[in-house]
């Protein structure tokens, strides 16, 4: 259900678009012979306007804040400067700042949807309930608006006392499948609050029938069953969930089982009107962030953060945020911020450990993750993190020891394991002991027979050393048909018939693979090989010259250009550009295998 309302925020919750044509239709104007100063133009509303906006398009909002800031200053009647303002402030949490613009923008535009939520939650949080109330219908200016909008007075009006009037909000039977399931997970919550437990327990039956996948809402539920005494059916709830999701189960789902099978009472998920309100804008961030709108799912996260600062979720999706916006000092200082000692505590700090690894502070991640593998050595995420960073950092053999040991923790076989052997496997292969890569990745293929990534890395090996050359043909073809938009694994195919001179099949794969992939020099340096084998040499020229131009690896660069100059001539050029196709082919899948078997990008659901 995240990816319909991620896919309809997206398109319904877009913000006003913004262009330097729209900001000099605003700006004063000024003689064609009169040159700025480089002073005066730093200072001016336009030098600053541009330097946020540079600012923003680096993920830098605290920069890019300050600067639309300034800018608004010398121009404080430009929309497109108080927008900005806004957001920037807005996404920064910095709400001095933002909720002066979100008035000045409220008093502009009434139907401002963004700066009447943040109005609404600051009447919310004074118990000003009906200029709360007011914000929040000002804010239904569209399909979204009016879900987001009705959610929000429901809280409103249960925080006033008001529980008929709760739930009357939240009841829109016209509104599609997907805002019907939020609708109902919060109808839920509210009446569990109010003590309605009929109406609560019927609407959560309805909402998981619909999805029983989402953790947070089968854990609402199941904390609502297990709260008044109904473990069974809190257990059946988790262990539903359990078994629609793939893996390992979530750590709060282990905890909750763990409860329910001790028999505890257990407090509902969502205790107090302000917790459902934060809960609403949790919900709409981190579905937007999910499905990559990161700057308005930010600032929907940084309002659920207005009401509960401590909101573990919200913390976590925000951190999440500026992962992907390789913000990597800001997520490690929210995940910080996330209260210590919860069942997340370990997921949390191998994030922060993987951050640290971004920012080269590979030291302090490593410390990290050796105290939690101490802490628990039944755990093996921290050893699997440690071996992901060793072996992006091409430190193959201390990888090794650390998927070793994850292994030997592990004990028994199982499908879900194929990973470990996979990267063991590819670290063996790098340290060219390949009797060793041969055994792990003939036991990951054994765990996952249909897994493209170890059908691909060892169906090419065997053929790039001249054995089992029909079963590698045949597990290459196999990665593809499993993966047919994967440019590396279509290459791998090309490239493997190029070996067996079944040049007229290597030219169609490999320019399939360009097709996909076309900003891959390695790709189109393997297609110009290609062309020249078949006599397309004015095309090999075009694709090398093409492979050139999208910044090969420095010792690739002379080759390169040694062919676009004299072509695939003499044997001993031959001989030494196989050599180098050979190493180039199977980083190529080392490169996007390095971080396949990584911890999952997020810490909470």
């Amino acid at each position: 259900m995240r990816g319909s309302l991620g896919r309809a925020l997206s398109v319904g919750l877009g913000a006003v678009a913004l262009t330097i044509a729209g900001f000099f239709s605003q700006a004063p104007a000024r003689s064609q012979d009169q040159d700025p100063s480089p002073d005066s133009l730093t200072t001016s509303a336009l030098g600053n306007y541009l330097a946020g906006r540079f600012a923003r398009t680096a993920q830098d909002t605290k920069d890019a804040a300050q600067f639309y800031g300034r800018a608004l200053e010398r121009d404080p009647s430009n929309e497109v400067l108080l927008e900005q303002a806004f957001q920037m402030e807005t996404m920064s949490g910095n709400w001095s700042n933002a909720v002066p613009l979100a008035e000045k923008l409220a008093s502009t535009r009434e139907s401002h949807r963004m700066s009447q939520f943040l109005l609404g939650v600051t009447a919310f949080k004074s118990a000003a309930y009906p200029q709360a109330e007011s914000h929040f219908k000002a804010a239904a200016e569209n399909p979204i608006g009016e879900l987001t909008s009705a959610i929000a007075l429901g809280w409103t009006r249960l925080a006033a006392g008001d529980t008929d009037g709760a739930l009357k909000a939240v009841d829109l039977p016209k509104q599609p499948d997907w805002a019907q399931f939020y609708l109902r997970y919060h109808r839920a919550l509210m009446a569990d609050i109010a003590g309605r437990k009929a109406i609560a327990n019927a609407t959560y039956e309805k909402m998981f029938r619909q999805d029983s996948r989402t953790l947070r809402t089968a854990l609402a539920y199941a904390q609502h069953a297990a709260h008044y005494g109904d473990f069974k059916l809190a257990k059946q709830i988790m262990r539903e969930q359990l078994s629609k999701t793939q893996g390992d189960p979530h750590p709060l789902a282990k905890e909750m089982l763990e409860r329910i099978n001790k028999r505890e009472k257990t407090e509902l998920l969502i205790a107090t009107p302000s917790e459902g309100l934060a809960e609403l804008f949790y919900g709409l961030g981190e579905a937007l962030t999910g499905e990559g709108g990161v700057s308005l799912g930010t600032i929907y996260l940084q309002l659920a953060l207005d009401v509960k600062p401590d909101h573990a979720f919200a913390l976590a999706a925000l951190a999440n945020a500026q992962e992907a916006a390789k913000r990597y000092d800001d997520a490690i200082a929210t995940y910080d911020r996330i209260p210590k000692g919860t069942p997340l505590q370990s997921a949390i700090d191998i994030r922060k450990a993987f951050n640290l690894n971004s920012l080269d502070r590979v030291d302090e991640a490593k410390a990290i993750l050796e105290r939690l593998a101490a802490k628990d050595p039944k755990d093996v995420r921290p050893l699997e993190a440690l071996g992901n960073i060793l072996r992006a950092r091409k430190e193959y053999a201390e990888a090794i020891k650390y998927f070793t040991r994850a292994l030997a923790a592990l004990g028994k076989h199982d499908p879900r394991y194929w990973g470990y052997y996979y990267a063991r496997g590819t670290s063996y292969e790098r340290l060219k002991n390949w009797p060793a890569a041969e055994a792990d990745l003939k036991k990951a293929l054994a765990l996952a027979p249909d897994q493209p990534l170890v059908l691909n890395y060892l169906g090419y090996s065997w053929i790039d050393q001249g054995k089992n050359l029909k079963e590698g043909m045949r597990l290459i073809e196999k990665a593809v048909q499993l993966k047919p938009d994967d440019g590396y694994i279509v290459d791998s195919l090309g490239w493997a018939h190029y070996k067996q001179n079944n040049f007229k099949e290597a030219v169609r794969f490999l320019e399939r693979a360009v097709e996909i992939k076309p900003e891959d020099p390695t790709l189109n340096d393997h297609l110009g090989d290609a062309f020249w084998k078949v006599g397309r040499e004015r095309e090999a020229r075009f694709q090398w010259s093409q492979a050139l131009s999208l910044n090969p690896e420095p010792e690739d660069v002379d080759k390169i250009k040694a062919k676009i100059e004299r072509g695939l001539d003499t044997k001993a050029q031959a001989k030494a550009v196989e050599k180098t196709r050979q190493v180039q082919s199977m980083e190529s899948s080392r490169r996007r295998s390095e971080n396949k078997t990584a911890p999952s990008g997020r810490a909470v659901e």
